[in-house]
């Protein structure tokens, strides 16, 4: 299990997360695309839910009970990384995120099911962004239109402890706030979690490929757009090799680059100067248009399968992506070596 000790000496860099557990080890290290996939869940209040999203096809919202279910047959499967988002109502919602912070909303409550079911036979991964609790639907605090980074970053690091309490291996830092890896990981050690990872967001792009996402999070802002902190998409690659390279300095486990398919170069840049595994997140706009392509599987098969291998070939060692499931239960990339 993952340690939780007081105290301890205060690491930026702890070399032992990633090796931890022997799920950690495969789904970074193992050779195969297919141990490094990761299936994406929208965690809901109530029990027996189980919510098909209309812009994100065969992707559900679930409540925890039936969560468990899915996931035990995936784990059965083989399929042993998994993301949680949370998905709260919006009545529940303020403009401080408070819902962020507490530790019975949907999210905290499936991962600590989810330890309690499968131990370290399981990759947990847990979103840290106030985009899905906040009324407004900003990744921050927000003042006179501005987002707040230094008061954002120490909300977020406050997040994290709660989600690695709760027992989860990596805290996903989607915001792109400056700082936040080195705050979380500061907040993490104080809190005694050493064996806690954090999958930093390092390259995010304000892409225009997020749309069902937000649909399925209930996450996009009434206002506004991200545009202030996550990328742009016309920026240089060397921008965003010096975001992976800050976030790397500052204590990110694993670094992540979003969207995917469209930034296969940046993917490539990021892998060959960084000494961290490289994620990418293929996307719910890049997902939905492979449906409203190939809406049937055995049409979708060789498409997703050359997709995958492209993330792989660019340098992802860990690929985020809807189709993880439908690709391990269809054995999709045949027999890898």
């Amino acid at each position: 299990m993952v340690e939780r000790s007081p105290g301890g000496i205060g690491m930026d860099v702890r070399m032992r997360i990633n090796r931890w557990t022997a799920g950690r080890r495969e789904l970074l290290y193992g050779h195969a695309v297919t141990s490094g996939l990761v299936q994406p869940h929208f965690v809901v209040e109530g029990q027996g839910i189980d919510e098909p999203i209309s812009s994100l096809p065969g992707i559900h919202r679930q409540s925890v009970d039936v969560l468990r279910q899915r996931i035990a047959e995936d784990v059965a499967m083989g399929l042993v990384g998994h993301m949680l988002f949370p998905v709260h109502s919006e009545d529940d919602k303020d403009p401080e995120g408070h819902l962020g912070l507490r530790d019975d909303g949907p999210m905290m409550t499936a991962l600590k099911a989810l330890r309690e079911d499968h131990g370290d036979g399981i990759v947990l991964m847990a979103d840290v962004c106030m985009c899905t609790v906040t009324d407004h639907g900003h990744c921050g605090h927000v003042h006179e239109g501005t987002i707040l980074n230094d008061r954002t970053v120490t909300t977020l690091a406050d997040m994290a402890v709660v989600a690695a309490n709760a027992g989860a291996d990596y805290v996903g830092a989607s915001d792109m706030m400056d700082g936040r890896v080195q705050a979380i990981r500061s907040a993490l050690e104080e809190a005694g979690h050493h064996g806690t990872g954090v999958l930093s967001y390092a390259v995010k792009f304000a892409s225009a490929f997020y749309g069902p996402f937000r649909d399925a999070a209930g996450s996009s802002p009434r206002e506004g757009d991200r545009r202030s902190h996550q990328m742009d998409p016309r920026s240089p690659v060397k921008e965003a090799v010096m975001e992976a390279q800050l976030d790397e300095a500052e204590g990110a486990d694993v670094l992540m680059v979003k969207p995917a398919l469209a930034y296969l170069d940046v993917v490539a840049a990021v892998q060959a100067t960084t000494h961290r595994p490289v994620a990418v997140y293929n996307v719910s706009g890049e997902y939905a248009m492979v449906h409203a392509q190939h809406p049937e599987a055995d049409e979708r098969r060789a498409v997703v399968a050359e997709i995958m291998h492209a993330f792989r070939r660019a340098g992802a060692d860990v690929i985020v992506t809807y189709h993880a499931r439908e690709i391990v239960a269809g054995g999709w990339l045949g027999v890898e070596a």
